[in-house]
C-alpha cells in the first residue's frame, strides 16, 4: 500500500473529492466534473471549528470578535473588551459516512494590557478506525489516524479601528502510523510548521436610516509554512495556505434588535495542479508555489476566478441575549462543489454562551449532510461594558 493512497482518502473525506492518480478530471457527488482540484495536505485546517461563523456559511474574518477570533482573524482579538475568555467546540464530522469522525477546537486569550491580547488554540481531528491493507489485500494493521495543529497568537491594536495579528502553528499529521510495506512505501508521520498574519479594521461611528451602524473590514492569510511529507523528501505536498477577506455591516435598530450581514472570499495560496507532456507533475518551490497560485491555472483568468470560494451570512440579536443566523457556501463545481446552506442559534447569559449550526447541502446525499457543531464560550472576568451599560458577558460582544 502506497502512502498516496492514504492522503487521497483524507482528502476526499474532507472536501469530498475523489483524485485518480492520472491527474485527469475526476467526478464528485453531483457527477460534476473536477478541473485541475486543488490537494494540500492536512486539509483539516480549513475546517471553521466554531458554530457561530458555521451558521453564517462559514464566514468570520469580519464580523464582531470574540475568543474564536484566534481562528478567523487573529487581530480582532485586540478589540476585545475582556481580561479572559475561552471557547470549545465540537463537531461529528461526516456522520453519514462513519460515526467516529470528528473535530474538537478549545482556544483561549488573554490581555497583556489595552490593546494588547495574547491566544492559544489547540485543533484536533480524529478519522476514526481504519484498516489499512496491502496490494493484495492482506491486513496490515489497524490504526486511528488523527491530526492536530496547536496555535499561539497575539494581537495589537495600531490606533482605535485598526488592528494586526501574528501567530504561529505546529502542525502533527498521523494518517497510518509507520508502515514499512516494502523499500519504496514506507509512510510515517508527518509534522510541519506555520505562519499567520491578520489584519482588521472597525468604524461603529456610521449611520444608515438614522439607525447607529458599524463597518468592518478583515484580512487573513493562514498557514504559510513548510510542504508536508509522510515518506520521503520527495514526496512533499503543500499545506493548506489561505487567503480570507471580507466584510460586515452591522445596524442597531434599537436596545433590542441588532442585524450583522457579512460576506467572506476564500482563496487557496497553492499551485494549481499541473501535469506536463510526459506525465510529470510540477513541483514549485514554497514562495514560487505561493506567489504564484494567482496566476497559474492552466485555463487561464476563467479558472482562476473558480478557485474562490466566497460565504455570505446574516445575524440577528435580540436584547444581546438570543441569536438567529443563516448562510451560504460555495464552491465552483469543477473545483469541489461544496455548495450548502447553514442555520444556527445562540444563547449569551452571564458568563456563558452556547451556539449550534446546522448544514444543508444543495445537493443531495453529500457527504456534509446534516452537519451539526457546537459550541460553548466562557468568559472569565466580571468587568462591565462601559459603552452599553451592560454586563460585557451579553451579546456577541462575549
Amino acid at each position: 500500500m502506497k502512502f498516496r493512497v492514504v492522503f487521497v482518502l483524507t482528502l476526499s473525506l474532507l472536501s469530498t473529492i475523489t483524485f485518480g492518480q492520472s491527474g485527469q478530471s475526476n467526478q464528485i457527488v453531483g457527477q460534476d466534473t473536477l478541473q485541475n482540484p486543488i490537494a494540500t495536505a492536512v486539509p483539516f485546517l480549513t475546517i471553521g471549528p466554531d458554530s457561530r461563523s458555521a451558521a453564517m456559511g462559514d464566514a468570520g474574518v469580519a464580523i464582531s470578535p470574540d475568543a474564536n477570533a484566534s481562528y478567523w482573524n487573529k487581530a480582532k482579538l485586540a478589540f476585545l473588551d475582556q481580561e479572559m475568555g475561552a471557547s470549545m467546540a465540537f463537531s461529528p464530522w461526516l456522520k453519514g459516512l462513519d460515526s467516529d469522525i470528528y473535530l474538537f477546537y478549545l482556544t483561549g486569550f488573554k490581555s497583556l494590557k489595552k490593546g494588547q491580547v495574547i491566544s492559544a488554540s489547540l485543533r484536533y481531528f480524529d478519522l476514526g478506525n481504519m484498516q489499512f491493507t496491502d496490494d493484495r489485500g492482506e491486513i496490515l494493521q489497524n490504526f486511528n489516524p488523527r491530526e492536530f495543529a496547536f496555535s499561539a497568537a497575539y494581537a495589537m491594536k495600531l490606533s482605535d479601528m485598526m488592528g494586526l495579528g501574528i501567530a504561529g502553528r505546529f502542525i502533527h499529521s498521523n494518517l497510518s502510523g509507520s508502515i514499512n510495506n516494502s523499500p519504496t512505501s514506507n509512510t510515517r508521520p508527518g509534522n510541519s510548521v506555520a505562519v499567520d498574519v491578520s489584519w482588521f479594521y472597525t468604524n461603529d461611528e456610521l449611520e444608515l436610516g438614522g439607525y447607529k451602524s458599524t463597518l468592518n473590514f478583515g484580512a487573513d492569510i493562514s498557514n504559510i509554512g513548510f510542504k508536508m511529507t509522510y515518506s520521503n523528501q520527495q514526496q512533499k505536498d503543500f499545506i493548506p495556505t489561505n487567503l480570507r477577506v471580507g466584510t460586515a455591516w452591522t445596524t442597531e435598530f434599537d436596545a433590542y434588535n441588532k442585524l450583522t450581514a457579512t460576506v467572506d472570499f476564500n482563496k487557496l495560496m497553492v499551485p494549481t495542479p499541473t501535469v506536463d507532456e510526459f506525465g510529470a507533475r510540477d513541483n514549485p518551490s514554497l514562495i514560487s508555489g505561493i506567489l504564484g497560485s494567482f496566476g497559474d491555472a492552466p485555463g487561464g483568468f476563467s479558472e482562476e476566478i473558480k478557485e474562490f470560494t466566497y460565504s455570505v451570512g446574516v445575524e440577528y440579536w435580540y436584547n444581546d441575549m438570543f441569536a438567529a443566523r443563516g448562510g451560504y457556501f460555495h464552491e465552483a463545481a469543477a473545483k469541489g462543489n461544496r455548495k450548502y446552506f447553514t442555520l444556527g442559534l445562540g444563547l449569551r447569559y452571564r458568563k456563558l454562551g452556547f451556539d449550534f449550526s446546522y448544514l444543508v447541502p444543495s445537493i443531495q446525499n453529500h457527504p456534509l449532510e446534516g452537519t451539526m457543531r457546537f459550541s460553548i464560550i466562557l468568559r472569565v472576568d466580571d468587568a462591565t461594558n462601559t459603552s452599553s451599560g451592560k454586563p460585557s458577558g451579553l451579546g456577541d460582544d462575549i
